[in-house]
């Protein structure tokens, strides 16, 4: 019998990866799900040391972050932006391919 593989363990070791953080972040986005997506950051900041370290590294207060990434978190953006700067991501923007857009003349 094959040993059992602890999901949350081998989530939180392949969220250390910036690149595997933001494919993790941008697949729950796809979804539209604003408090999955805040559970995601959760789980990136957990895998990258913690609410105290992202603290730190953001200069909020550890309950502000904690709020933020809450199941009920409403974060701004300057916040969310400092929080993705110290897991060494970013935010942007790009077209929506089933959106019925304009042609630009």
């Amino acid at each position: 019998m094959k040993p059992m593989i602890n999901h949350r363990k081998f989530l939180l070791e392949d969220l250390k990866d910036p690149a595997e953080a933001a494919g993790y972040l941008n697949a729950v986005l796809e979804t539209g799900h604003r408090d999955a997506f805040l559970s995601a950051l959760r789980d990136v900041a957990a895998a990258q040391g913690g609410l105290s370290k992202l603290a730190r590294q953001t200069k909020l207060h550890r309950q502000t972050i904690h709020r933020m990434l809450s199941k009920n978190g409403n974060p701004e953006i300057v916040s969310l932006e400092k929080v993705l700067e110290a897991m060494g991501l970013r935010f942007f923007v790009g077209v929506n391919p089933s959106a019925k857009l304009p042609r630009a003349a």
